[in-house]
């Protein structure tokens, strides 16, 4: 570690409440899978944030700016590693997205990559020098994040590949994108969404359209929500039994739909304190960006705000029929390697920009 920085200078309230989601999430996890085939996943999950936490501490001793100078070559390993999933991926559910690691654990490359997109983006924005948005700028930074999107989408996984566009989103905003550039990129975006509707797969399809009318097809396309809005309803204020969860109703509970069943055995209570505890490490994340050394560190530090504000939006729609079904965790809280990996080095970067704010 460089003389210059110290753990002193650590975020360790961030860190506690972080801390505070994944042991709710690996509590939920035991509770949800204790009579399944998947019991004995929370033990799992305590692995991967003990990993997750080592990754962070080792993450937080790099420079980032020294990372930023050389992220070139990380993003040419991200293209390479979605392309090895391509080639050498295993199959599951008619998806290929996974790499099978030693031990027979499973590693998703397209989760550590929004890490280095968050990087290539804020080096693009943050070489701009405050210059203003041309259009060839809107043209590249699509060209960073939408060459591993696509990538991503032929896997295919429409949730991992959406998770990519905020980060896109969160640099033209923070880079000084003008009204009348955005309008004009909406404009565009809504003329290809025809296009872009064609192109999805049928299942694919049906997830999108399902949460607006779920009862048209309750035991297909629909049921998802169905129980996952029955879950979320019967916990009441302060919780219950949890009956949807326990007798396999609600589907993936320990995954995709684990605040849907922490809702069902903690209440609207329970609910609202976990949104709290998302709240306030946003916030924590955000003063985070305030106080970052140089534009290089905001963009970093913002980038991985935009990344998490998004899984947790369309995480909890989704639970709620507010938003469709596209494969999207909770962060921290949902059982999944790759996802607790990329958190912890994601906050691994925050720490380093804060650590080095007082460095000349």
């Amino acid at each position: 570690m460089s003389r210059y920085v110290s753990y002193r200078d650590f975020d360790w309230l961030l860190i506690i409440f972080v801390l505070m989601i994944c042991a709710i999430g690996v509590f939920e996890i035991q509770s949800a899978t204790v009579h399944t085939k998947f019991a004995g996943a929370h033990i799992k999950q305590l692995y991967w944030i003990v990993g997750g936490l080592i990754g962070m501490f080792l993450v937080s001793l790099l420079n980032y700016q020294a990372l930023l100078e050389q992220v070139h070559w990380m993003y040419i390993g991200a293209i390479a590693s979605l392309m090895s999933v391509m080639i050498f991926g295993q199959k599951y559910l008619g998806a290929r997205r996974w790499i099978k690691m030693p031990g027979g654990q499973h590693f998703q490359p397209s989760e550590w990559v929004k890490l280095i997109l968050i990087l290539a983006v804020a080096k693009y924005f943050a070489d701009m020098h405050h210059r203003d948005l041309s259009w060839s700028d809107f043209i590249k930074a699509g060209a960073i994040v939408g060459i591993p999107m696509l990538m991503v989408l032929a896997q295919p996984d429409l949730g991992t590949a959406l998770t990519y566009m905020p980060i896109a989103l969160m640099g033209l905003f923070l880079g000084g994108v003008r009204l009348k550039q955005a309008l004009i990129v909406l404009i565009i975006a809504g003329s290809v969404m025809p296009l872009a509707w064609h192109k999805l797969k049928p299942y694919q399809k049906d997830r999108l359209i399902s949460f607006m009318e779920p009862e048209a097809d309750k035991q297909g396309s629909g049921y998802q929500v169905i129980q996952s809005k029955i879950a979320v309803g019967s916990g009441g204020i302060w919780g219950g039994t949890g009956t949807q969860t326990h007798l396999s109703y609600l589907p993936v509970p320990q995954t995709d739909f684990i605040f849907a069943a922490f809702s069902e055995e903690h209440g609207f209570v329970g609910a609202l304190g976990v949104l709290l505890l998302y709240f306030i490490v946003l916030m924590r994340l955000t003063q985070n960006a305030q106080t970052a050394p140089d534009r290089a560190g905001t963009f970093v530090v913002m980038g991985v705000v935009a990344v998490l504000s998004f899984h947790i939006l369309v995480n909890v729609g989704m639970v709620v029929g507010f938003m469709p079904v596209t494969g999207i965790p909770l962060p921290l809280m949902s059982y999944g390697g790759s996802s607790v990996l990329f958190m912890f080095l994601a906050l691994g970067m925050v720490m380093n920009v804060r650590m080095r704010r007082f460095v000349n």
